[in-house]
């Protein structure tokens, strides 16, 4: 099947709600088919997630409360890209940040889309290894507790449903492949 016959395309888009962070629109579209139909979705802009390998070879997590399942999670380090940022860069003031690690090598391991269903959010996946410690600069009104877990851990602690945030689902996937030897770090 070509992709032309799956694409919609807009007739017209209306902004349903304009946040801080999030953009809400409601676009009417024209389906292949001909029929017309409503896409409700959030425009996002964009984050990174921090796999940070350290040298005893565990990774770095954090447990951060998420308000809106009002609950401590268990993820990767990550965070929102700001206008005109690059993605390395947030990446990087991210790690910092929040775990106060610095690394000497990045990598860019990909790209992941968590919500495509109602949301443009893309979440850049980065690897970072030569980490030091130099001091965390959290942001005003940021808790959250350091810990190191090897991947085994962290896969079973999917398995076992303790971790179940897609972005650090997705990384666990890269560094599972990277530790095992079946991927390399890409150049």
């Amino acid at each position: 099947m070509d992709d032309s016959e799956l694409i919609e395309h807009t007739l017209d888009s209306e902004a349903v709600f304009d946040g801080k962070l999030l953009h809400v629109r409601s676009d009417r579209v024209r389906m292949p088919d001909g029929h017309e139909s409503i896409r409700e979705w959030i425009t996002h802009p964009g984050a990174v997630v921090v796999v940070g390998a350290l040298d005893n070879g565990k990774l770095l997590f954090e447990r951060q409360f998420r308000y809106p399942l009002r609950r401590v999670f268990l993820e990767l380090p990550a965070g929102k890209i700001d206008p005109n940022e690059h993605p390395l860069d947030t990446a990087k003031r991210e790690l910092r940040e929040e775990t106060g690690y610095k690394a000497k090598l990045w990598r860019h391991l990909g790209t992941m889309h968590p919500c495509i269903g109602y949301s443009d959010e893309r979440i850049e996946i980065f690897w970072a290894q030569g980490l030091s410690y130099v001091g965390h600069e959290r942001d005003h009104g940021e808790f959250l507790e350091v810990i190191e877990m090897s991947v085994a851990d962290a896969l079973l602690a999917v398995r076992d449903g303790e971790i179940t945030d897609a972005k650090t689902i997705s990384a666990l996937m890269w560094a599972d492949k990277i530790f095992s030897g079946t991927w390399n770090v890409p150049d």
